[in-house]
């Protein structure tokens, strides 16, 4: 399967109700589309209690509307960018994906992975009709679910429920250090990672994602990477809640470092970077923002000069 380079962007998340269908999302869209972007990752959540529950709600308040959704895909073709739609469960009690686990019962048994795999599969599958029906280039089936990337035979169960209904290229988006934890890369179309590595480490993390990608014999790409406009946080770019002060030189350099050590490796295949949010803070306040988000900071003109050289 051949895939032009992907200079994309994450946009919309976490997928707020009535926050998509409006002007100020069309603008975002519009600002975000100027870094001379070819592809977006459009990302919202589905919600379950807590890492135990087994019922996931989606496309209902407070997560958008299946109209929003379509919306959003709609004006991003419109706007000329390839789409990769990607739903997301998240705990409403604020656990990271990465914890929904279940433990066997004295004998051995796994009800609750069956019951969770069961809504889950509801709720990828409700999306991947929608990717299909909107022509959607890509589905992600998954995101940094570390707990659950062990259960290899219910993966590529949903798999083909997918193939089943949608017919273009699908992907996984594994948490960072995770990409040969997967033992089931080859049912997918392109092996994704959230690549939130330390900035001093892009060096020596380089020479192993590339012996993965050469073993592992599919497309590789960062589905997720970013780092806040924080002090600090270039060490620590998965760290969201880092309480660094501002620093927009930091998360700029961070961008800088990441391109110039992926710049030349020919196995790569891109970046979707995190994250572009629905809403944006006015321009003038950017030198105020600690968030990803590149909007009026000195990032934005860094990543816009890379993708302008691929």
């Amino acid at each position: 399967m051949s895939f032009a380079y992907i200079k994309g962007m994450t946009w919309g998340w976490v997928g707020h109700a009535d926050t998509w269908d409006t002007l100020e999302a069309e603008h975002s869209m519009r600002e975000m589309a100027k870094l001379g972007i070819n592809w977006t990752a459009i990302a919202f959540q589905g919600l379950q209690s807590d890492p135990h529950a087994t019922t996931i709600r989606f496309n209902e308040p407070p997560m958008v509307s299946d109209k929003e959704v379509t919306v959003a895909i709609d004006r991003a073709h419109a706007m000329g960018l390839k789409v990769c739609l990607k739903p997301v469960v998240n705990c409403a009690d604020g656990t990271w994906r990465a914890h929904i686990d279940f433990p066997d019962d004295a004998q051995g048994n796994e009800p609750s992975w069956s019951a969770w795999f069961a809504s889950y599969s509801e709720f990828i599958l409700h999306y991947a009709h929608i990717a299909e029906t909107t022509a959607c280039e890509m589905f992600c089936i998954g995101c940094e679910m570390v707990a659950a990337d062990r259960r290899a035979n219910e993966w590529r169960s949903l798999i083909e429920r997918v193939r089943e209904v949608y017919h273009g290229p699908i992907t996984y988006n594994c948490n960072h250090h995770q990409e040969e934890k997967v033992t089931w890369w080859d049912a997918v179309d392109l092996v994704s990672t959230s690549a939130y590595y330390p900035e001093t480490e892009w060096k020596e993390r380089v020479p192993v994602l590339r012996a993965f990608a050469q073993s592992v014999g599919k497309p590789v790409f960062f589905m997720e990477v970013g780092c806040p406009s924080r002090k600090g946080s270039a060490q620590k770019p998965y760290d969201w809640t880092h309480p660094g002060a501002v620093d927009l030189e930091e998360q700029a350099q961070f961008y800088q470092t990441m391109f110039d050590a992926m710049e030349n490796e020919s196995w790569f295949y891109g970046f979707m970077l995190w994250d572009w949010p629905s809403r944006l803070y006015p321009r003038e306040e950017a030198a105020h923002n600690r968030d990803y988000c590149m909007y009026g900071k000195p990032a934005e003109d860094t990543i816009r000069s890379f993708y302008a050289s691929r």
